[in-house]
């Protein structure tokens, strides 16, 4: 399987997946045009990837800086489909980076992880 790589944009974040280290990252700010057109190519990008026969730990680093209420709500079905994949068997753990200071940050993440049985959900302040 390949790699991910998603330039970042005014309104993008940049999304990376390191196959060999399995390891996604998603970072920036997330506020585009057509919310849905954006991310499938990375929700098919994961179903074929969750699909693979592999136990080593996936890890998601989430560090967004601003996102729009039509991106929370694609970041909350992206978290729901690791929890699911998380219930099934795979070891994955989500980072929500937030900065130190941002409370509104921290909140998001709260928020997320309230909604999550399965995966591994660590909040993370910046250093």
């Amino acid at each position: 399987m390949d790699d991910l790589k998603i330039e970042p944009t005014k309104f993008t974040p940049e999304i990376t997946f390191d196959y060999n280290h399995r390891l996604l990252e998603i970072k920036g700010e997330s506020y585009p045009e057509n919310t849905s057109e954006f991310f499938n190519p990375v929700f098919k990008w994961l179903e074929d990837y969750l699909a693979g026969d592999h136990d080593e730990t996936t890890v998601v680093n989430i560090e967004l800086y601003y996102f729009n209420s039509s991106s929370s709500k694609v970041l909350m079905n992206f978290l729901e489909v690791l929890d699911q994949a998380s219930a099934k068997g795979k070891n994955i753990t989500v980072n929500w980076v937030y900065e130190e200071e941002d409370e509104d940050s921290l909140e998001f993440g709260e928020e997320f992880a309230e909604d999550l049985n399965h995966v591994t959900f660590n909040l993370k302040a910046k250093e």
